[in-house]
């Protein structure tokens, strides 16, 4: 991204540092020529005295500095080098002289036509950058994660530029979308906004760079040069100004963009063959509603015109199924503007709700986990103890209580804290595995409330694991088998990542490299790949990123798993040793399977597209009288089925009975169960499957012996 999250704000648990998305449309594809504006409709002149300032300034600076290191490189001896490829391989190269794109064209043309980025000793480098000493080179193309996060980035560049030439606006920030689907950008353009004329121009102007093949170039710059650069942005002298010290600061140009970015990026502009603006929304700077309001522009991009066009179908598929439709149209659920942000669940949809909080209670049974109940409202004293109230009183609620600011809670681990802390603790207790289902609330502002995915009020199948530094590899593995098993059930292939040490972290260095030690043999133990995100996580300790993909090939971070050494210090939360004379502290595992149970609620319906398995549909079975002489026994076949635990219908409608099998049909029942006179007389069910036309005659018996193997199957 232009300008690194992390950099934003250390506290990424505690405290957002994205801007709070406003006025969001729902999912759907917006061309550049769409009709669609932005929350403000006035026209945007394009702000001339900006741009002749403020760009050619920062060119200058860039070509003076970018020279003056070229020289500087030039008078560095050229001495051999040897350069690994990952299958052995070694390729001689030249110190400060020879790039990754050299040794691609060495090793073949269709590779250096496809060379994205590259890794050099497993850091990401530009394919352009001179090597600097020996080293192990990787080299990836569009269909790896790591070339195609830095393609969606570098396409953010293209967009960047587009909307500074044409509208003078003020660039703040541009990643590659944390979901894996394209790439936006962040711009302040005062109190004026975008229309469906801007969004042509935007098209326009992101194509025009393409075709000029402009270079991504990178210079290294002083944090007074930076400041100097960008003296015409307050937002990037503000992110500057938040800097580390000692932080490496890198800017990149392309064509008349020059941008503070710590990069990498592709070659040249002309790799981005196809790209399309998405959507348009609005934000807060830094995620904080009382800073200024920007306009946030989405787009996507591909190496060619095909993969566009199969994108805008996949979005057009999508849309179909999203949640908040299939909700509506199933009785499932809906939102009041009574009370934003926080769900009806209805009966049919609370049915599915409990069903999976079901099956993970289930679960903690056979897996050694302990569920307790924590109450919903805490004084303010825990939050300051915890670091909340610093780092994330503006995203809770609060209230006064006989004169003192009590808050409701966010997430459960600083009561779980108080339930170690409540007495003496022995090592023989460890681990201890603490669940808690208990409602969270968070202020989330209104315009960035999605759906179940973006609510204020939600549960999550949290849980918190305390145990000793020795049994963290076990425990992690377990967590990981919990995941696998759960995952397996729902359909879903995941990724994962270990997310090391990041460059602002409390604790001490032993620790975290004991901690990620301990998470490195776990995965390797565990046997499925994984890959390390160097420097992205938490500051209170290391963490498992794990990415799910649906039958949509959607990606969603919904499990969590992530080792936190300073919770327990901050609350002292101790335990017996060995030596009854020692106390020792324990590491606290904070871990979600499904995460927000909403928020999973939401993704299983788009990912099943309305059509549950058996298992967990609301809607199991309906009955359908073929006329009133039936209809009796119809209420006896369904007192029967609902008996044996399952969630049955009668259709006791005078409609046709091909119209009744139709209706049940579109409202997703698994199972359609015809019944006429010959059935009343045999004690039988003509039995019709959802998306099956075919029929087959059961006995009661049997069918319920069916039901039950199709419960037993999946568990």
């Amino acid at each position: 991204m232009c300008i690194c999250s992390r950099l934003l704000s250390p506290l990424r648990r505690f405290s957002s540092s994205s801007p709070i998305l406003l006025s969001i449309p729902p999912r759907r594809l917006l061309s550049c020529s769409s009709s669609t504006t932005m929350a403000v409709s006035k026209s945007h002149a394009r702000d001339e005295g900006y741009l002749n300032i403020a760009i050619p300034k920062r060119i200058q600076l860039f070509q003076s500095i970018q020279s003056e290191q070229l020289s500087r490189l030039q008078s560095l001896p050229h001495d051999s080098i040897k350069i690994t490829l990952p299958d052995g391989t070694v390729k001689e190269g030249k110190r400060w002289e020879s790039s990754p794109m050299d040794i691609a064209k060495e090793i073949g043309k269709s590779v250096a036509g496809n060379a994205l980025i590259s890794q050099v000793n497993g850091v990401l480098w530009d394919m352009n950058r001179p090597l600097e000493d020996d080293c192990e080179l990787k080299i990836f193309n569009f269909e790896s994660d790591e070339g195609r996060d830095t393609f969606w980035h570098s396409s953010a560049h293209i967009l960047g530029q587009a909307l500074e030439m044409e509208y003078g606006c003020k660039l703040c920030i541009g990643p590659c979308t944390t979901r894996g689907e394209g790439f936006y950008y962040d711009a302040f353009y005062g109190e004026l906004g975008l229309n469906d004329d801007h969004f042509k121009k935007i098209d326009a102007a992101a194509l025009k760079a393409v075709a000029e093949k402009q270079p991504f170039e990178r210079i290294e710059v002083s944090r007074e040069q930076a400041l100097e650069m960008f003296s015409d942005n307050n937002f990037k002298v503000e992110i500057i100004k938040d800097l580390p010290a000692d932080k490496t600061i890198t800017v990149y140009r392309c064509g008349p963009l020059v941008d503070l970015c710590r990069g990498p990026h592709i070659p040249n502009t002309s790799f981005v063959k196809a790209l399309a603006c998405l959507k348009a929304s609005s934000a807060y700077w830094r995620g904080n509603r009382d800073r200024e309001s920007l306009q946030r522009v989405y787009g996507i991009s591909y190496p060619d015109k095909k993969r566009l066009q199969e994108y805008k179908q996949f979005l057009e598929e999508a849309k179909k199924y999203d949640h908040r439709l299939l909700g509506i149209k199933q009785e499932l659920f809906f939102c009041h503007p009574l009370s934003p942000g926080s769900w009806f669940f209805l009966p049919h949809g609370t049915r599915v709700y409990n069903k999976l909080m079901q099956f993970i209670k289930d679960e903690y049974r056979r897996r050694g986990y302990e569920e307790v109940k924590s109450p919903n409202i805490y004084n303010m004293k825990l939050w300051e103890t915890s670091g909340h109230a610093a780092n994330y009183k503006e995203n809770m609620f609060l209230l006064e209580i006989e004169n003192q600011e009590f808050g409701l809670k966010p997430m459960n681990c600083p009561g779980h804290c108080l339930m170690f802390q409540h007495r003496v603790r022995s090592y023989r207790e460890l681990p201890l595995r603490l669940a808690d289902f208990g409602a969270l609330h968070r202020n989330e502002a209104s315009g960035a409330l999605t759906g179940l995915t973006r609510v204020r009020r939600f549960q999550q199948d949290d849980a918190h694991i305390f145990c000793r530094k020795s049994q963290i590899k076990d425990e992690v593995r377990g967590v990981l088998e919990f995941i696998d098993y759960t995952y397996g059930k729902f359909g879903f292939t995941y990724e994962l990542k270990l997310s090391t040490r990041p460059e602002k972290y409390l604790g001490v260095l032993e620790t975290w490299d004991e901690a990620e030690k301990a998470l490195t043999e776990a995965l390797d133990e565990f046997g499925k790949p994984w890959k390390i995100d160097e420097g992205d996580g938490a500051f209170y300790g290391p963490k498992i990123d794990i990415s799910v993909s649906d039958a949509l090939k959607r990606k969603f971070q919904c499990a969590t798993l992530q080792l936190d050494f300073q919770l327990p210090d901050r609350f002292k939360v101790e335990y017996s040793a060995e030596d009854e004379a020692k106390s020792e502290a324990p590491v606290m595992i904070h871990r979600a399977i499904l995460g927000s149970v909403e928020r999973m609620f939401a993704i299983l319906l788009e990912h099943y597209k309305g059509k549950w398995p058996f298992w967990l549909s609301p809607r199991q079975a309906i009955v359908c009288p073929v006329s009133e002489k039936s209809q009796s026994y119809a209420l006896q076949v369904r007192d029967q089925i609902h008996e044996a635990g399952y969630f049955v219908d009668v259709d006791a409608t005078d409609r046709k009975i091909q119209k009744k099998v139709r209706e049940a049909q579109l409202a997703q029942y698994n199972y359609i169960l015809v019944v006429g006179e010959e059935e009343s007389k045999t004690g039988q069910v003509s039995v019709r499957v959802r998306d099956n036309a075919d029929h087959s005659v059961m006995s009661i018996e049997s069918l319920l012996g069916l039901f039950k193997e199709l419960v037993a199957d999946f568990r």
